[in-house]
């Protein structure tokens, strides 16, 4: 069943949303030095993901949310982005207040990990795929965590081999050591990036970044990827980021939505709300622009601002028909409109109206 602006969601299985915030990222702002001035990237961005919880980030290509992936990770570009203000919380503490090194040491690569959007360019195609993990195991490895008994070294791995091969299992790679003796090339695109989901478990993390992970991939591969990401995360109790310009994609396998534009988000709602009460203007022209036999391709007019000069206010007045000049003058605060639905904007649909 469909509705006027997409498909309609129906939920049939207990929601897995855990009621602590896993990550919190409150007034985030970043920007970029570029030679034609400075580019507000990331305009005083809020983003909630809880335990165990399928968080879609979805928005135009350049609307800021690989910068925002790359914020939490701590991989900005240091030479040309500043972080201005805000705040990244996650499993209560900050870590924009952490040493880049214990950064690096405690939380990247193992409380939370990434999937890239490229799995053959994540490789180095000299070594072989189980060089590789190896390597990854020899500083990820779940038995180096401090609250895991101490193991000699062969003994370590020999255990980090066995739940390696039990990964690659899990993600459905036929006969996996002889998978691991491969190079990178001898390998398809979806076993490449069934490999990259595996690598990103292996050191048991609480939080994994998919950043467009199924873009490279022809439809069939990615419904395949989308369902073996969303079983792993419930087997696995894993929460995932799962960055994306599909709605599609976003329909299939999140529970909650959050919607950015230019550097702010817009609106944030479970996805039954988001696709069956969207409440921004933004979020209904997205969804409006989805192709329908009904009504043939529509698009959003205007133009994606600059953000070397982004407009001031909320950045989606200029193409917005409900705009006023409060719009053009204040960016909203997020007004809730339902349970775990909050949405920045001056002129809302509520729900129940058309």
């Amino acid at each position: 069943m469909t509705t006027e602006h997409g498909p309609s969601v129906t939920t049939t299985t207990t929601p897995r949303r855990g009621t602590r915030a896993l990550l919190e990222v409150r007034d985030l702002e970043v920007s970029f030095a570029t030679d034609g001035g400075v580019a507000r990237v990331l305009d005083r961005v809020d983003l909630r993901i809880g335990e165990g919880e399928i968080v879609g980030l979805v928005g135009e290509s350049g609307c800021g949310k690989t910068t925002l992936a790359r914020a939490i990770l701590g991989v900005l570009p240091t030479n040309s982005a500043r972080v201005g203000g805000g705040s990244i919380h996650f499993q209560g503490e900050s870590l924009l207040d952490k040493e880049p090194d214990t950064l690096a040491r405690e939380v990247r690569g193992r409380e939370i990990t990434f999937v890239p959007q490229d799995p053959f360019g994540s490789f180095n195609p000299v070594f072989t795929v189980g060089a590789q993990i190896r390597d990854l195991m020899r500083w990820k490895s779940p038995a180096l965590r401090g609250d895991r008994p101490p193991m000699g070294r062969r003994e370590r791995q020999r255990a980090d081999h066995a739940r390696v091969v039990e990964l690659l299992r899990t993600v459905q790679i036929p006969q996996p050591e002889q998978a691991l003796a491969k190079y990178p090339h001898e390998l398809s695109g979806g076993q490449r990036q069934r490999i990259m989901i595996a690598m990103a478990l292996l050191p048991e993390p609480k939080l994994i970044i998919a950043d467009e992970p199924t873009t490279a991939l022809d439809v069939t591969i990615q419904a395949q990827i989308l369902k073996l990401l969303r079983r792993l995360a419930e087997d696995h109790g894993v929460a995932v980021l799962f960055t994306t310009h599909d709605l599609g994609t976003a329909y299939e396998i999140c529970d909650r939505v959050t919607v950015m534009y230019a550097g702010q988000e817009m609106e944030s709602a479970t996805s039954e709300a988001f696709f069956n009460h969207p409440a921004h203007p933004y979020t209904r022209k997205l969804l409006d622009s989805l192709p329908s036999r009904d009504r043939g391709l529509r698009g959003i007019p205007g133009e994606i601002p600059a953000l070397v000069k982004p407009p001031p206010g909320c950045r989606f007045h200029p193409r917005c028909d409900r705009a006023t000049e409060r719009c053009a003058r204040e960016r909203p605060s997020t007004e809730t409109l339902g349970h775990a639905h909050g949405v920045r904007c001056f002129h809302p649909t509520r729900p129940g109206a058309s």
